[in-house]
């Protein structure tokens, strides 16, 4: 089946099902196009929550999906792809963050939303990339943080405080991992005056060679609001698309091809016909640990 013939089976489902298509920004080119809202995972969260739609089809990876559920527990929540998994959240398990509050009595826990719902369940704050310094800042100063699972957005968010007294987990995302100061030098001698914008889960050493870091809404916004004509992108790859989608008179240049991240790839036009067609493969979080979770998500939204 053709693309243009899977999009109009996938619209025809959509009507069918009430559905709604959420998309990540890291999602393939052809699958944004057929999303009803693109964006970060817990700005499509809260867009499903205020959506008639008694079906959410989520085009990311599983914590999103989850996330999802969490501010959506009485709707049906599916995943085109039951494997579209997140390293990151996985170098992180219940019984090691409890193994770590056991070593620091008092600490206070901040999971990135890039966690499972487990792990949320464990904390006591989430946090996004965009919002990581402001609910860092709401934590009073003489407290100890454990800042899980990512090790690079937490030390850049404490950076931006100037806070000492965070614990690290040694998580992180092998994507963004990938990118390269000495990349970014290699694309600044081809395109001089184009700004570097990249991700805070970049290394320490990738995010010193910036001109600016932000969350993938933060990145966009930048782009969109700024002067420039040529940009230098160092995040995962699939966001290109929408920027030069958004921007149709800028140009926009990875750090490099390799940040492509093979997991939020796996989600296919074809795949999201089956799902809906199938209604597979559906999220679904127990509810002693949905209550918990759901705390720390509404937590960061009364602080962010």
């Amino acid at each position: 089946m053709s693309n243009g013939n899977l999009v109009e089976r996938i619209q025809s489902l959509k009507k069918e099902r009430n559905a709604v298509l959420l998309v990540h920004n890291y999602q393939r080119g052809e699958v944004q196009d057929v999303g009803d809202f693109v964006g970060d995972s817990l700005g499509l969260s809260q867009e499903a929550a205020r959506t008639d739609a008694g079906v959410i089809v989520f085009c990311g990876v599983h914590f999103m999906a989850e996330t999802a559920k969490l501010l959506n527990p009485d709707k049906t929540v599916l995943v085109p792809d039951p494997n579209a998994g997140c390293p990151m959240a996985n170098m992180l398990t219940v019984r090691e963050l409890i193994e770590k509050k056991k070593e620091h009595p008092g600490a206070a826990v901040i999971c990135y939303v890039n966690s499972t719902a487990a792990v949320k369940a464990e904390s006591d704050i989430c946090c996004t990339s965009a919002n990581a310094p402001t609910i860092m800042a709401s934590i009073p100063e003489d407290r100890e943080i454990i800042f899980v699972p990512d090790k690079h957005l937490g030390r850049w968010a404490a950076e931006q405080l100037g806070r000492k007294n965070v614990i690290l987990w040694d998580g992180f995302c092998p994507t963004h991992q990938r990118i390269l100061p000495e990349e970014i030098d290699i694309r600044k001698e081809q395109h001089p005056g184009a700004p570097v914008v990249v991700h805070p889960e970049c290394t320490e050493e990738t995010l010193a060679a910036a001109d600016h870091v932000g969350s993938t809404s933060g990145i966009l916004k930048f782009c969109r609001q700024s002067d420039a004509k040529e940009f230098i992108i160092g995040t995962e790859i699939g966001i290109l698309h929408r920027l030069r989608k958004e921007n149709p008179g800028k140009t926009f240049y990875p750090v490099t091809e390799i940040a492509n991240c093979p997991n939020m790839k796996l989600n296919t036009l074809q795949k999201l016909v089956w799902c809906l067609e199938d209604m597979a493969f559906a999220i679904d979080v127990p509810e002693d640990i949905a209550d918990k979770a759901r705390q720390t998500i509404e937590k960061m939204l009364e602080r962010s």
